[in-house]
This record gives structure tokens, sequence and C-alpha cells, in this order.
């Protein structure tokens, strides 16, 4: 049986990969099998551990920016503050919001359009992770804050979260 080498290429692909064909790619100058297989791209890939406490941060991270980004949704951020963070924080993440009129979390108004994450350091059973917001202004210029968050490794719990540097 004869085989398409674009079919060729799709196939070495790995199980599970996401990828994008070329209806979701860049358009292709040409349109035969080889410009086809050119134009497929894996998507990058996450994966992480509900026992880990920087996975606990990038989840919360993650599902908070995406909640503010689809607007209306704010009850939800209450919810994902009241199961990702501590008592403790949530009260004073509330104190720290009617001082600066911005949003605890992200230490900023508005909503980055994208953030990541890296492990920083543990011990005292704690453990800080790096989280960078990115936001984009009215004149296409981006700007980014640094946060170190602090976990609890016993709950995984968020306890403290301030501006880096």
């Amino acid at each position: 049986m004869a085989t398409s080498r674009a079919f060729r290429h799709i196939a070495c692909i790995p199980p599970g990969a996401m990828v994008l064909g070329p209806a979701m790619s860049e358009p292709a100058a040409e349109t035969t099998d080889t410009a086809s297989a050119e134009a497929i791209a894996v998507v990058h890939r996450h994966s992480g551990s509900p026992a880990s406490a920087v996975d606990h941060v990038a989840d919360f991270y993650g599902a908070y920016t995406d909640v503010l980004h689809d607007a209306g949704h704010y009850r939800l951020t209450d919810a994902l503050r009241r199961h990702y963070l501590t008592a403790e924080l949530r009260h004073s993440l509330k104190s720290w919001e009617a001082a600066h009129q911005q949003d605890g979390v992200l230490h900023a108004k508005g909503v980055p359009t994208r953030w990541s994450l890296e492990y920083n350091d543990s011990g005292m059973g704690h453990c800080w992770s790096r989280v960078s917001l990115t936001w984009n202004d009215t004149g296409k210029q981006k700007y980014t804050i640094h946060l170190v968050i602090q976990s609890d490794l016993a709950t995984r719990l968020i306890s403290g979260i301030r501006v880096d540097g």
C-alpha cells in the first residue's frame, strides 16, 4: 500500500503528543505533501505531580490567570484562593489589596498574557518558586513582574507571595 510522505511523518509523532496541522499553523506557500509535513509542529507538553508543591503553584497560577482572562468568573478566583492559599495568606492579601488597589496574587492590575514558573529553593518545611507574569500594555510594550511564592511542604498550600527584588 502506498502512503504519502506527510502521512509517514505524522506517524512518527509520539502517541499522546498534540499536533498542529497546516490549518492551525502559519499558511504554507506550497500545497504539496512535503509542505504539509513541514508545517506540522509538536506542541509543548506539560506534566506534573499532585504531590509536588511547585506543581501546585503552577496549577494555581495557570487556573487563576485563565479565570481572570475569562471575564465574569471572579467567584471562581475566590474558590481557587480558598483551595490553594492558606487562611493567613488570604487574610493578608485582603489587607494588601485594600491598601494597593491591585490583585494581591498578581501584585498588579489586569490580566497577565503569559506566566512562567521555576523552582527556586526549599528548606525548613517550605518551598519557594519564582513566578514571572507578563502583561502587554496598550502601546504593545511588555512588562514583567517576578514573584517569589512560598509553599508549605506539608500541605502544599501557598503561604506567601512577595515581589522578587
